[in-house]
């Protein structure tokens, strides 16, 4: 039962709820920088070095290669990957409490940019390990086991949240400590479930889909629970009583699981198992394709950024994820300049994770949907999201009642559909053998398209409107033009994708349909 496929998918669930807790940095953003004497704009760079962190993966990316990949003879595998991001999740973390509680002198501003590097950091490690290892254990359902545990992950920032207003009490100091042990603790308890076991013995699909739907409930109970928060004061055993039921729904999976697991027993003893293969394996497909120099199986990392394709999803995805970033790193200050209280901002911070998780959760589904059914390659996906962030853009820039709402939905659930399209794409163009590696690379545009709109754009338009005590702005000069810079910023990368879309949309018929027509039906 321990080296079930399942088992090992419900474990990455559990693991990927803590996991995120580079989400909530606008719950402590304030007291670091009041507690260090930052002004915005030295805060926005240390922002960006947790960007930075939670997105250059290249090392887990390599580690998972060697560990899991090549070592699974020698005793390793995904664990090995799940240890590396326990000790660097704790001692960033745990170092920053100790600087923001007084317990240590205050750090410069390098040091502190380094420790919340270390922090974040450990968020690829255990990425990688989930989302690679779901990957090459259901590689007919790609986009949708990726949006299932790419959309747990965006739903972590929300999860962690309750558990500070359950237990903290509205404790910034304290829940940065939190953060430093909860997801430390939890990967290494669950590890050693979390293995390759990718035999196709029953209906993948009707399981997923029962996963899909305990996410997607567990995304709308915490968006109820939000709103409520928002109206009214609950007291503390209506906290502890919701909290509860929440970790009841995050437990539903294991049914689940144990009934997928009877299904393989009972499916195994009637029938052959199919024996699965990587994504990108089908070679009779790809040479029946014209265009295989292009696109050949199980690229490494160097072959892959010798290709077109490569650079134009990486630019796609510095737009994308970069402007995203921007948004929700600064959505304190943004809810703080158009007039939000501090209820109202925690609020927003909480719900971008509920539709961070619907991007995340929906862009993988419906793609895996139009592709089975419709031939529609993944890039146009990214093409659509990006084109309806820049509305989201838009909507936050004019800086009408109510707008930040509506624009960090669109934005929130835009910005998710890239991180669930992207891993699965770069699966198909390249393979699964490098994908950790591949798809953490590409991941680095996060971070660095980040820097340029939140330091470069952002935070030095912010600071020159800004005056008086704490450096504050107010009022819609504080961020429009930052915000109509980001739109533009987002329609190109629309167009960009348009173009790997035109590209790639021949192969996606040829090879990619050909493989999942072959291997199972929909």
């Amino acid at each position: 039962m321990a080296n079930s496929k399942w088992i090992a998918t419900i474990a990455s669930i559990w693991i990927q709820c803590s996991s995120g807790a580079s989400y909530a940095f606008s719950i402590y953003s304030s007291v670091l920088k009041s507690s260090q004497g930052y002004d915005q704009s030295t805060l926005d760079t240390i922002s960006v070095f947790k960007d930075i962190g939670a997105n250059a993966g290249v090392l887990s990316g390599l580690l998972y290669f060697y560990a899991a990949v090549h070592g699974r003879r020698l005793a390793g595998g995904p664990w090995v990957v799940h240890v590396a991001g326990a000790i660097q999740c704790f001692a960033g973390y745990f170092l920053i409490w100790l600087a923001v509680a007084g317990v240590i002198s205050r750090p410069t501003v390098p040091l502190m940019c380094f420790y919340m590097f270390l922090a974040a950091h450990a968020q690829t490690f255990f990425n990688t390990a989930n989302v690679v290892t779901a990957v090459q254990n259901f590689p007919n359902y790609g986009g949708t086991i990726v949006g299932v545990m790419k959309g747990f992950l965006g739903l972590s920032g929300a999860i962690l949240i309750q558990v500070y207003q359950t237990i903290l009490r509205g404790n910034p100091t304290s829940f940065i400590l939190m953060i430093a042990l909860l997801p430390s603790i939890t990967p290494l308890l669950l590890m050693c479930l979390v293995t390759i076991a990718p035999a196709n013995t029953v209906d993948e699909k009707k399981h997923l889909n029962g996963l899909s739907m305990v996410a997607v409930t567990v995304a709308v109970y915490l968006m109820i629970l939000i709103i409520i928060e928002n109206i009214f004061s609950l007291p503390l055993w209506v906290r502890i009583v919701t909290f509860l039921v929440l970790l009841l729904l995050l437990g539903y999976p294991l049914k689940i699981a144990i009934s997928a697991r009877r299904d393989e027993v009972q499916c195994s003893s009637q029938t052959l198992s199919i024996e699965t293969y990587p994504l990108m394996d089908e070679r009779e497909s790809l040479q029946s394709f014209t265009d295989t120099d292009s696109h050949d199986v199980n690229k490494n990392l160097l072959q892959a950024m010798k290709t077109l394709d490569f650079w134009l999803l990486f630019i796609a995805m510095a737009c994308g994820m970069g402007s995203g970033l921007a948004t929700i790193n600064n959505m304190n200050q943004i809810g703080g300049s158009f007039g939000y209280n501090t209820i109202a901002i925690n609020t927003l911070v909480s719900l971008w994770s509920i539709w961070n998780f619907s991007g995340r959760f929906g862009a993988g589904y419906v793609s895996d949907i139009f592709l089975h059914k419709k031939e529609w390659a993944r890039p146009l996906f990214i093409a659509i999201t990006l084109a309806t962030m820049t509305i989201g853009h838009v909507i936050i820039a004019l800086g009408f009642h109510g707008n930040l709402y509506m624009g960090s939905i669109i934005v929130g659930v835009s910005y998710g559909s890239q991180w669930s399209l992207m891993p699965t794409i770069t699966s198909e163009i390249f393979g699964v053998m490098h994908m950790g590696t591949i798809f953490n690379t590409i991941s680095i545009a996060s971070p660095i398209g980040s820097y340029l709109l939140s330091v470069r754009v952002i935070g030095y338009i912010y600071d020159e409107h800004a005056s008086g005590k704490g450096n504050s702005c107010y009022g819609t000069k504080c961020f429009m033009l930052s915000f109509l810079i980001m739109a533009c910023v987002t329609l190109f990368g629309s167009f960009v994708a348009l173009v790997l879309f035109f590209r790639t949309r021949k192969y996606y018929r040829f090879v990619v349909v050909r493989r999942l027509r072959h291997s199972a039906k929909w």
